[in-house]
């Protein structure tokens, strides 16, 4: 991509327009965002009741999905998954379930593992799923870039679309366009994501420079997984980010399903207009222009909703405020309301916007939202 300026990268649909037209049947089920527990509790929160409580967190937000984790068929079992998906389809949530890729070979301990990787299994397994009424797989950890794993991810795709399954690809390849001609591809990771965020301190407090590089980087090459958005404290680590900045991250960020890191009693705990905020963001995003910024130092980016609404995040992740210009006729955007940073860098302000540009000081590390 060749340009006078960044744009041209963080607004570029290369990947997708050299890619191949659908091969694999449309899928009734659509982009959305999700619930989940993992990332912020972890392996051992993978229960019954535990994720019965995220359908319900789901659904109270308007959430489409709800992604139950690694070893759900040892602490859960297939039984009472079916249950939990029959309970999710009654709230209007649909369920996903995590998949080991690998063959008996893997060290992983995480399941289930051993039963995608033959063919005849994989069918056997994603037609169960179909029956139990899960509408999708996440499946992590593959083993390279070989062209024999490249054979192995559109054959999970191709079976998984026989199955009316959506996918979710995890410890995988960069975007290479696939979600055009598998249309059931709704996201993949390949980033450092909000979970390295939970390993060690180090991660933590690079947070607010990686994620202003990644709009002009690894988002720019297709969705990414990154699971955004985190409002509470990380168990063990000091965030260095504001909430604000978390807020932002859910529109500048694209994922076909957005996996929100932030746990149902965190979500109680903020203002009655960013739980709202949060509810009526589009499941997708029909076009991105960049206002403004630079790789690692701040990014302002415009997403328009597929009616024509036009929404607005920006984050700060130097060490120093930085005020902001905002070009807001370029939009058509008359008026909208304003999220930022509060007095604290956990608490919110809010007040209404208009006119042709909208100025706006970020508290290092701050971020700020507009909604039309």
């Amino acid at each position: 991509v060749v340009g006078s300026s960044l744009a041209p990268i963080v607004e570029s649909t290369l990947t997708t327009d050299l890619s191949a037209p659908a091969q694999t049947p449309l899928l009734h089920q659509a982009p959305g965002k999700s619930a989940w527990s993992w990332v912020l509790m972890g392996d051992q929160n993978t229960t019954y009741d535990v994720q019965r409580r995220f359908i319900d967190y789901a659904a109270a937000m308007g959430w489409r999905y709800c992604l139950v984790d690694a070893l759900w068929d040892k602490q859960i079992g297939y039984d009472k998954m079916r249950e939990l998906a029959q309970y999710a389809r009654s709230k209007n949530v649909a369920l996903q379930a995590w998949y080991n890729s690998n063959g008996h070979w893997n060290e992983a301990p995480q399941t289930p593992t051993n039963v995608l990787f033959e063919a005849a299994s994989r069918r056997q397994e994603f037609a169960r799923l179909q029956q139990m009424g899960v509408a999708g797989v996440k499946i992590d950890f593959f083993g390279g870039d070989g062209q024999s794993f490249m054979n192995y991810y559109q054959d999970l795709l191709t079976d998984a679309a026989q199955a009316g399954l959506l996918v979710n690809f995890h410890g995988t390849t960069l975007p290479r366009g696939w979600n055009r001609t598998y249309p059931n591809l709704m996201t993949m990771e390949a980033v450092r994501g909000f979970e390295f965020l939970t390993f060690d301190q180090k991660n933590t407090d690079q947070e607010a420079t990686h994620c202003a590089t990644l709009p002009f980087t690894r988002n720019a090459v297709g969705p990414m997984d990154f699971t955004p958005m985190a409002f509470s404290e990380i168990p063990g680590k000091q965030r260095c980010t504001s909430n604000a900045f978390e807020l932002a991250l859910a529109v500048l960020f694209q994922s076909g399903i957005q996996h929100y890191a932030e746990v149902p009693k965190g979500m109680a705990a903020q203002p009655a207009y960013v739980q709202d905020f949060v509810k009526k963001l589009p499941p997708s995003w029909a076009d991105v222009k960049l206002l403004d910024g630079y790789p690692g130092q701040y990014a302002v980016l415009a997403r328009q909703a597929p009616g024509g609404a036009w929404y607005v995040a920006g984050i700060n992740a130097t060490d120093a405020p930085k005020t902001l210009q905002i070009d807001l006729a370029k939009l058509g955007l008359s008026s909208g309301t304003l999220i930022t940073d509060g007095a604290t860098n956990r608490s919110f302000s809010t007040r209404a916007v208009g006119g042709a540009t909208m100025s706006v000081t970020l508290p290092a590390r701050g971020g700020f939202v507009v909604q039309p």
